[in-house]
Formats: C-alpha cells, sequence, structure tokens
C-alpha cells in the first residue's frame, strides 16, 4: 500500500523515540548517583513483576531448576531486581564509572597467556550477568582490543542504544549475516583483538543442539563454535556476575583451547555445563526471561 511503512521502518521510529528517553534516564542517574537511581527501578521491577505473566512463568521455571527447590517469592523479586541492577549499573560502567564498583578478576591468567602467544581468542558469554563490567575492567587493561559479534539487527539496536547513553563511545561490532563476517572476525583475530560473543542464544533460522542443562534438554546455538573450530582460536568462557551491591566477579576460564582438533559437541557441552555451574552459584544472574526448554 503507498505511504505505508516497512516493519525496518517502524523499527527505526520506535528506537529513535526511545533515545530520548534513554538519554533522560542517563541524566538523571549520572546526576542523582546510583542510590537513588536503585529507588527509582522499585517502581519499574513492580511493574514488571506484578503484569508480565509469562517472563514470571520463566523466572519461576528457571530459579526452580538453579535452587533446586520451589523458589520463595522473595527469591523471585531478588530475579528481577538483579537484572535491574545490572541494567542500572551498565549505565555508569558505560560512562567510565568503573570505580563505583567492587570488582574481582579470576583467570586474568588465561587471557594473559593467550596475548602473549601474540594471538586473539573468543570470549562466550550468556545472557547472564554484566557483559559490561567485563569490558569495563578490559577497557583499564593496558592493550587489551575487544570486538563484539552479533547478528547485523541486533549490532544496530546495540549502536543505537550507546550512542544514546554515551555518544562518545566507541563500539567494535561486527555484524553477521552479510559477506565478508567471518573474514572481518579473523581479521581482527589476527590483530589479537578478543572476540566476544553470546552463545546461549540464536535465530529460529540458526542450527541448534540439543544438551543438557539444568536437568532438561535445551536448544543451544551451534554456530558460534563452528566459527571458533573454522578458525582455530581458544574458546574462554566469561561472565561478569552480580555478588551484591556494588560487588562483581568476573571470570575467564578456558573452554577449549584448540577447537579445531575436537568435536564441536564436546566444545559445546563443556560450555554449557560451566554455564550451568556458575547458573547454580549465582542464580538470580540469569536474564534470559522465556521458556528457555521450550
Amino acid at each position: 500500500m503507498a505511504g505505508a511503512a516497512t516493519q525496518e521502518e517502524w523499527a527505526t521510529r520506535r528506537e529513535r523515540g526511545a533515545a530520548p528517553l534513554i538519554r533522560v534516564a542517563v541524566w538523571i542517574v549520572l546526576r542523582i548517583g546510583r542510590s537513588a537511581g536503585q529507588a527509582l527501578l522499585l517502581p519499574a521491577c513492580a511493574y514488571f513483576f506484578l503484569f508480565s505473566p509469562r517472563s514470571r512463568a520463566a523466572s519461576l521455571a528457571y530459579l526452580s531448576r538453579a535452587l533446586g527447590r520451589r523458589p520463595t517469592m522473595a527469591d523471585r523479586w531478588r530475579h528481577y531486581r538483579c537484572f535491574a541492577t545490572c541494567l542500572l549499573d551498565r549505565v555508569l560502567l558505560l560512562n567510565s564509572q568503573v570505580d563505583l564498583f567492587d570488582v574481582t578478576l579470576h583467570g586474568e591468567d588465561v587471557i594473559n597467556a593467550i596475548r602473549a602467544n601474540g594471538g586473539g581468542c573468543f570470549l562466550f558469554g550468556a545472557h547472564v550477568g554484566s557483559f559490561e563490567v567485563v569490558r569495563a575492567v578490559g577497557r583499564q587493561l593496558a592493550n587489551v582490543r575487544t570486538s563484539l559479534v552479533m547478528y547485523e539487527e541486533n549490532a544496530r539496536k546495540a549502536n543505537a542504544a550507546l550512542h544514546a547513553i554515551n555518544p562518545d563511545l566507541a563500539m567494535q561490532i561486527i555484524g553477521l549475516g552479510k559477506p565478508g563476517s567471518m573474514l572481518a572476525v579473523r581479521d581482527r583475530l589476527d590483530e589479537g583483538h578478543l572476540i566476544g560473543l553470546l552463545a546461549d542464544r540464536s535465530l529460529e533460522s540458526e542450527r541448534q543442539a540439543q544438551i543438557p542443562f539444568l536437568g532438561l534438554p535445551a536448544r543451544f546455538p551451534v554456530g558460534p563454535f563452528r566459527m571458533a573450530a573454522m578458525l582455530g582460536r581458544p574458546v574462554v568462557l566469561m561472565l561478569g556476575l552480580q555478588r551484591g551491591d556494588r560487588r562483581y566477579e568476573i571470570v575467564f576460564e578456558t573452554i577449549s583451547a584448540r577447537p579445531a582438533q575436537e568435536p564441536l559437541e564436546d566444545t559445546m557441552r563443556r560450555y554449557v555445563a560451566r554455564l550451568e555451574h556458575y547458573c547454580r552459584s549465582a542464580p538470580y544472574n540469569w536474564f534470559n526471561f522465556y521458556d528457555f526448554w521450550a
């Protein structure tokens, strides 16, 4: 129909409309401070907790598996609060206020060993905790260069949101799904970049493998692990866990030193097993608010 906006145009309009709201929220947080910002989060948490039945059901199902018992109402509220707190802290971290936080780093030697050999690696994260605290601490380490890999649509949205939070922030994002993506990843690796991506969620059209996770089979994307095997670079688990008020724990663990030389499923199972370990260790950091096992 003539004059009708396409789906992409509507998405662009929504993002443009959201940008001023994000900038207002950022201005408030940066001016009034984190403690007051947390108070402002309470109504938002309460709204989604009360009026979002699907996410609430997903939270209940996940917490039951991660905690090994039926979660209390306090457990479920804490899950929402942890998510909201990480979003709030992201604004501060993106504006170079990492000194506000007490960050403990585990596994720095894993990254140092890879960098000493002059090569890059893959940092496989998940929708668990805060990726931003990992990047913020990484920016403070000498000569660490990080690039992010995500699907083109997600890359566009991420850049729009990040520009609204901090226009001066230079993002190194490689968009998948277009010609030359794999070559761009390879080139960054050759330059010593750490290539970060979230390996727990995929597009519906992407090939997936069912792997036991918290007691039931769940689908995980094959693509990230195939990419690591094809390019022959180490795979390192990367998580930034929220451990309490202003406290974060960053974890780096080697998942596979030579992914090209082992079965793809072995690498995937090792990743999922360690992800399960940290979901039990820090259960409220899980931010996939949908039925992950469906």
